[in-house]
């Protein structure tokens, strides 16, 4: 699996970057997980619209959702161009009916509903799924191919089934919106401290800190991490490529 880092600010975009987005792909299968405010901007240095297979949303909050209308209609152009014209699924959960429904634009994106408590199969990735601690409905995400595993915490405060749910990935794509010294639990978001926490007692093979924060010194984010974690951390930053 190969996987590219589009957008990690939680909230909304820095100037010039965008908020939650990540590619994802394998054996030629091209993924979008999360489609954030400016996410379709930047997606397009990496992967064009018409070239994606699927899209998967974790919750409906803006800065996780906010392109998903301009992400249809861009491919609704397309269309008209005589660029790829079969339908889009957008994978989402069902628990806000308004934010679903957003997912289907006439022929050409369909929203498609995952079932948390079932394996979703999405092209070559086997993908289970953990509620999260967040305001909303909000869903982690454990994604399988080929021997290789990605976990995506998503948006939560710390939860310890974290940690049974991230066992042995490769990569755990962690949110850290608050620094170590202070308490994301009411925002539901994590600390660098509790990501490190969290992958050191899931044993992941490395740390990706992301949904960063806009204020302070993000290097900070890493070294608190890092005193907590024995393995690799790295932050997330647009164009960043990670094989697993």
């Amino acid at each position: 699996m190969k996987l590219t880092i589009i957008g990690h600010w939680g909230g909304y975009p820095k100037l010039n970057e965008a908020t939650t987005g990540y590619l994802l792909e394998h054996e030629g299968f091209k993924m979008l997980i999360d489609c954030g405010s400016a996410v379709f901007s930047a997606m397009q240095q990496f992967v064009l619209p018409e070239e994606l297979d699927a899209v998967i949303i974790s919750h409906y909050h803006e800065d996780h959702v906010a392109d998903i209308g301009v992400l249809q209609y861009s491919l609704l152009n397309g269309k008209y161009l005589g660029k790829k014209t079969g339908t889009l699924p957008i994978y989402g959960h069902l628990e806000d009916q308004m934010g679903f429904d957003r997912l289907s634009f006439r022929d050409i994106t369909e929203g498609v509903v995952y079932h948390p408590d079932e394996i979703l199969q999405v092209g070559p990735f086997s993908i289970r799924f953990l509620k999260t601690k967040h305001p909303v409905p909000c869903y982690a995400m454990r994604i399988e191919a080929g021997n290789q595993v990605l976990v995506y915490t998503a948006d939560s405060a710390f939860i310890h089934d974290f940690i049974p749910f991230s066992r042995d990935a490769d990569l755990l794509l962690c949110e850290c919106n608050f620094y170590g010294d202070m308490n994301g639990e009411q925002a539901g978001h994590m600390t660098s401290y509790q990501a490190g926490e969290m992958a050191e007692g899931a044993k992941v093979k490395k740390l990706v800190l992301t949904h960063l924060p806009q204020f302070g010194e993000v290097e900070q984010l890493k070294q608190e991490a890092s005193e907590r974690f024995s393995g690799e951390v790295e932050l997330a930053a647009l164009g960043l490529a990670l094989e697993l």
